[in-house]
C-alpha cells in the first residue's frame, strides 16, 4: 500500500490542506505544536473512523468554531487505485458522519461500518494491528518493549494471523466437547432403548395373539347363532304388530268419521246462525241509508243550494260550489299573507331606524371619548419630549466623559481592537515558545534521569558501560547546566507573557470604553430621531381630535332624523291592521259552508258504500244456502262408511296378535341382553389383539430404532475422533508457525539492531517462543530490554517495529502489499547521538526495500534522510497549520561510535 495523497478541510488546526506522498521517505518537519502528527492522524482517521480516535470523538476532530469538516484520502494498493471519503457534521451538540465512500476499481462501498470493513480485509490488519505494526505513534515508541510477553505474544499472534489458528482450535475443541455430550446422551437412548426391546421379549407376545384370537373366533360364532334365533322373533313380532296396526287404524278412522260428523252438524248451525244475523244487518243498513239523505237535504238548505235536483246533477252543483269558495278563500288567503309581509316590513324598518338612531348616538358618544383621549395624550407627549431632551443633554456628558479615557492612552480612539489583536498574536508567539522551551526540558530531565540511575548502578549515562576510568562521566554536569539555561529562559518568557497580559488587560478595558461610546452615541441618535417623530405626531392627533368632535354632532342630527321616520311608520301600520280583521272575517263565513258541503259529499259516500255493503251481505247469505247443502250430502256419505267399518271389526284375530307380540318382545330382550353381553366380551378380546399387535410393532420399531441408535453412536464417535485430531492438528501448526516466525523475527531483529549498533557493545538479542527478549552484551552478560538506557530502548523498541514490519512484507505474497512504514515523533526519547543511529536505522529500512517512510520530527538531523520534505507552520493569528513543500538540504550524517 502507498498513500499517495490526502485532503483535509477543517480537520483539528487544519483549515484546508492537501499533501501529496512519493516514494521513500517524506518526513514532515515543524515545530512543536505546528500540526505535523494531525496528518497522520488524518490518514488513521480515513482508513478505520472513528476506531482511530481512542477515547476521542467525532466533535474533537472538527476544527473549534466550525460546523463540518472533510478528510480525503487516495492510495495505492496491489497495483490499483482507491479513494476514501469522510464528511461529518455538527448536529446539535454532536458531530456525526454524513458521507463515507470508498471508491474501489470495481465497486463503491458506502457506509462507515461496511467501509472499515472492507479496509481491513483490504490491509489484511485492524485498526489496532495497523498501530502496532506501521504506525508508530507519539509517545508509544516503547509499546512494545513495556509489553508483558503475553501481551507482546498477543499482538504479534494477531498481526501474523496465528490468532485465527487458536479460534480455530478453540472451535474444534468446542466441537469435541458438543460431539462427546451428544455422544453420551446417545449412549444413555441406547441403553434404555435395549431394555425396552428385553422387557417386550419377555411377555411372549406372539402366544398371547394366537389364544386370543381362538377365543374371538368362538364368540363371533356364538353371537351368529343367537342373531339368528333374534332375527325370527323379529318376524312374529312384525306380524303381529301389523294385525294391531290395522285394527288401531280402523279404530281410529271410526273415531275420525265420529269427530267428522259432529263437526259438519256444528257447522251447519253455525252457519244457518250467521245467515240469519246478515239479514238483521241488513235492515240497519237500509235504515242508516234513509237517516244520511234527511241529513243532506238539511245541510243543503242551510248553504242555499237547489235540493230538487238528483243524483249527477247535485253532486256537480256541490262540487262547483266548493271549487267557488276555496277559490275566494285562495284569494283571500293571498291577500292576508301580502298585508302580513307588509306588517312586518314596516315593523322591520321601524326597528332598523330606531336600531340605527341608537347606533348613531353610541358612535356619537365615543367620538366624543376619543377626542377626550387624544386631548390626554397630547399634553402626555409634550412632557415625554420635554423629558427625552433633558436625557440628551445626559448622554453627550456620558459620551464626553468615556473618550477622555484616551487622553492619557497610548492609543487613539478606534485603535484598540488593532492593538489586542497584535498583543494576542504576541502572546501565541510567547506561548509557543514557552511550549517548546517546556518540551526541550522534559527531554533534558529525562536524560538526566536516565543517568543518575545509570550512575547508581555503576554504568556510563552515555554508553551503559562501567564508569571505572570512562571520559564521558561528565555528561550529566552539561545536562544539568542545559538545564538551567532552559529553565532560566523559561522564567524570563513567563515574564514577558505576564507584561503582555497586563497590556492585553488594560487595551481591552479601552476596547470596552469605545463599545460604550458606541453604545450611548446609538441611544442618542435613537432619541432625537424619537423626539423628532413625537413633534410630527402633535400636529396630526390635534386634527384628528377637532375632526372626531364634529363627526359627533353629525351623528346625533342623523339620529333624530331617524327617529321621526319610525313614529311616521308606525301610524301606517295601523291603517293596515284594519284591513285585516275584514279579511278574516269573510274567510271565516267561508270555512262554514265549505264544512257544510265537503259533509254532503261525505254523506254520499257513505250512502254509496252502505247500498255495496246490503248487496254484499244478501250475496253472502245465498252462498251460506250452497255451503250447507253440500256439507249436509257430505255428512249422509260419512255416516254410511262408519256403519260399514263397526260391522269388519273381529276381536279374537287381535287378542291373538297381543299374544304373540308380547312374547317376541320378551325373548327379543333377553338375547339383546346376552348379544351385548358377547358383543363386549368381542370387543374386550378385539382390544387385547390390538394392544398385543401394537407392543409387536413398537417391538419391531425399537429394533430398528435401536440399529439407528448404534450406528449414529458409531459416527458421533468416529466425528470425536476426528474433531480431537483436528485441535491438535491446530494447535500443532500453531506451534510451529510460531516458532517459525520467532526465529525468522528473531533474525530480522538481529539484523535491524546490528545495522543501528554495528561495532557498538551488544552482540545479539535472543527471541523465545514465549516472545521474551534478552539483549546479550559482547562480553556475553544478558541484560533485560528495560535495563538499557532511553534512547537505546528507544532505538530497540523501533528495530524491533521494523523486524515485525519486514516479517509482515516477507510473508505476505503479493495479495496485501504493506501500509507505509509511519514513524510519529520517534526522537522523543533520543539524544543526539541516538537520533543518528535512528538516521540510519530509517535509510536501511529503505534500502531493504519499504516502498514508503512517512517521518513525523521538529528534529534537524532527521531532515537529511529525507528524499521530499513537508514543512508544518502555524499561524498565530487564525491559529491554523499550513503545509510547504520543500527540497531536504544535504548533510552529512556522522555514525556514532
Amino acid at each position: 500500500m502507498k498513500v499517495d495523497r490526502v485532503r483535509l478541510l477543517n480537520f483539528k488546526c487544519y483549515g484546508e490542506a492537501d499533501l501529496g506522498l512519493e516514494h521513500g521517505v517524506t518526513v514532515v518537519h515543524g515545530v512543536n505544536g505546528s500540526g505535523k502528527s494531525t496528518l497522520l492522524e488524518a490518514v488513521f482517521f480515513a482508513l478505520y473512523g472513528s476506531k482511530a480516535l481512542d477515547d476521542r470523538t467525532l466533535d474533537d476532530v472538527i476544527t473549534t468554531g466550525e460546523e463540518e469538516a472533510e478528510v480525503e484520502l487516495h492510495f495505492t494498493h496491489d497495483g490499483r487505485e482507491y479513494h476514501i471519503e469522510r464528511h461529518l457534521k455538527l448536529r446539535g451538540d454532536r458531530a456525526t458522519t454524513t458521507k463515507c465512500v470508498l471508491e474501489m476499481p470495481d465497486e463503491t462501498i458506502e457506509g462507515a461500518r461496511d467501509v472499515r470493513r472492507e479496509i481491513t480485509e483490504l490491509l489484511r490488519m485492524d485498526a489496532e494491528a495497523f498501530v502496532n505494526c506501521a504506525y508508530v505513534r507519539q509517545g508509544e515508541v516503547n509499546k512494545l518493549i513495556h509489553a508483558s510477553p503475553s501481551d507482546r505474544q498477543d499482538m504479534i499472534d494477531d498481526l501474523l494471523q496465528l490468532g485465527a489458528l487458536e479460534d480455530y482450535r478453540e472451535r474444534a475443541s468446542d466441537a469435541r466437547l458438543g460431539v462427546k455430550t451428544v455422544l453420551d446422551v446417545q449412549r444413555g437412548v441406547l441403553e434404555d432403548k435395549e431394555k425396552q426391546i428385553e422387557q417386550l421379549e419377555g411377555k411372549d407376545l406372539h402366544e398371547r395373539l394366537n389364544n386370543l384370537e381362538s377365543n374371538q373366533a368362538d364368540v363371533a360364532e356364538e353371537i351368529d347363532r343367537f342373531e339368528d334365533q333374534r332375527e325370527q322373533a323379529r318376524k312374529t313380532l312384525e306380524t303381529a304388530e301389523d294385525v294391531l296396526e290395522r285394527h288401531e287404524e280402523t279404530r281410529e278412522e271410526i273415531e275420525t268419521l265420529e269427530t267428522d260428523i259432529d263437526d259438519l252438524r256444528s257447522k251447519i248451525e253455525e252457519t244457518e246462525r250467521e245467515r240469519e244475523e246478515a239479514k238483521a244487518e241488513i235492515r240497519d243498513l237500509e235504515e242508516r241509508r234513509e237517516e244520511l239523505a234527511a241529513e243532506r237535504e238539511d245541510l243543503l238548505a242551510d248553504v242555499d243550494l237547489d235540493t230538487a235536483s238528483e243524483g249527477g246533477d247535485r253532486a256537480d252543483a256541490v262540487d262547483g260550489r266548493i271549487a267557488d269558495l276555496e277559490a275566494r278563500d285562495e284569494e283571500l288567503r293571498d291577500d292576508l299573507e301580502d298585508v302580513r309581509v307588509s306588517i312586518t316590513e314596516t315593523n322591520g324598518e321601524i326597528e332598523r331606524l330606531r336600531e340605527e338612531a341608537a347606533d348613531l348616538e353610541s358612535q356619537a358618544e365615543a367620538a366624543r371619548e376619543e377626542a377626550d383621549e387624544l386631548e390626554a395624550t397630547l399634553e402626555s407627549d409634550e412632557e415625554a419630549i420635554e423629558d427625552r431632551e433633558a436625557d440628551l443633554d445626559d448622554l453627550e456628558e456620558q459620551i464626553e466623559s468615556a473618550r477622555e479615557q484616551f487622553d492619557s492612552a497610548p492609543i487613539e480612539f478606534g485603535d484598540a481592537a488593532d492593538r489586542i489583536d497584535s498583543l494576542e498574536t504576541d502572546r501565541q508567539e510567547l506561548t509557543n515558545e514557552i511550549g517548546d522551551v517546556t518540551a526541550d526540558i522534559r527531554t533534558v530531565e529525562n536524560a538526566i534521569e536516565e543517568g543518575e540511575r545509570l550512575l547508581e548502578e555503576g554504568k556510563c549515562p552515555e554508553c551503559g558501560q562501567p564508569v571505572e576510568d570512562s571520559p564521558h562521566v561528565d555528561v550529566l554536569d552539561e545536562k544539568r547546566e542545559e538545564l538551567a539555561d532552559l529553565e532560566g529562559r523559561l522564567a524570563d518568557l513567563e515574564d514577558d507573557r505576564d507584561d503582555l497580559d497586563e497590556r492585553i488587560e488594560r487595551t481591552e478595558e479601552l476596547r470596552e470604553a469605545e463599545r460604550q461610546v458606541d453604545r450611548l452615541e446609538e441611544n442618542r441618535d435613537n432619541i432625537e430621531t424619537l423626539v423628532a417623530e413625537k413633534r410630527e405626531t402633535l400636529a396630526d392627533r390635534r386634527e384628528q381630535r377637532d375632526r372626531l368632535r364634529e363627526d359627533a354632532e353629525g351623528y346625533e342630527d342623523d339620529a333624530e332624523e331617524n327617529r321621526a321616520k319610525a313614529d311616521e311608520l308606525e301610524s301606517e301600520v295601523d291603517d293596515v291592521r284594519s284591513e285585516l280583521g275584514a279579511i278574516n272575517t269573510e274567510r271565516g263565513e267561508i270555512k262554514g259552508s265549505l264544512e257544510s258541503l265537503r259533509r254532503v259529499a261525505e254523506i254520499d259516500a257513505e250512502r254509496a258504500e252502505f247500498a255495496t255493503d246490503v248487496e254484499n251481505r244478501r250475496e253472502r247469505r245465498q252462498d251460506w244456502q250452497t255451503m250447507n247443502d253440500e256439507r249436509r250430502e257430505t255428512l249422509s256419505s260419512k255416516r254410511e262408511r262408519k256403519r260399514d267399518l263397526e260391522s269388519e271389526f273381529d276381536e279374537d284375530r287381535v287378542a291373538t296378535a297381543r299374544e304373540d307380540k308380547q312374547n317376541a318382545e320378551n325373548y327379543i330382550e333377553k338375547v339383546d341382553a346376552k348379544l351385548e353381553e358377547l358383543a363386549e366380551k368381542r370387543t374386550n378380546l378385539q382390544n387385547a389383539i390390538g394392544a398385543v399387535e401394537r407392543e409387536l410393532e413398537e417391538l419391531e420399531e425399537r429394533r430398528e430404532e435401536l440399529a439407528g441408535l448404534e450406528e449414529r453412536c458409531e459416527r458421533l464417535e468416529s466425528l470425536y475422533d476426528e474433531a480431537e485430531t483436528l485441535q491438535a492438528t491446530y494447535a500443532d501448526l500453531r506451534s510451529e508457525l510460531r516458532q517459525r516466525n520467532v526465529e525468522t523475527l528473531e533474525r530480522l531483529l538481529n539484523e535491524t539492531f546490528d545495522l543501528v549498533y554495528q561495532n557498538d557493545s551488544y552482540a545479539a538479542i535472543d527471541l523465545d517462543g514465549e516472545y521474551r527478549l534478552t539483549v546479550y552484551q559482547k562480553d556475553g552478560e544478558a541484560l533485560e530490554p528495560e535495563q538499557l538506557s532511553g534512547g537505546e530502548r528507544a532505538l530497540f523498541n523501533l528495530s524491533l517495529r521494523c523486524a515485525i514490519y519486514r516479517l509482515l512484507a516477507e510473508g505476505v505474497e503479493g495479495a496485501a502489499p504493506m501500509p507505509p512504514l509511519i514513524l510519529d515523533e520517534p526522537t522523543v526519547f533520543l539524544d543526539s547521538g541516538h537520533v543518528t543511529q535512528l538516521v540510519s536505522l530509517v535509510e536501511s529500512m529503505r534500502d531493504l526495500g519499504v516502498e514508503q517512510i512517512v517521518v513525523v520530527s521538529h528534529d534537524e538531523e532527521l531532515v537529511g534522510a529525507a528524499d521530499s520534505l513537508v514543512s508544518v507552520e502555524k499561524d498565530a493569528t487564525s491559529n491554523r497549520s499550513r503545509l510547504e513543500h520543500g527540497e531536504p538540504p544535504e548533510i552529512e550524517l556522522l555514525a556514532s561510535d
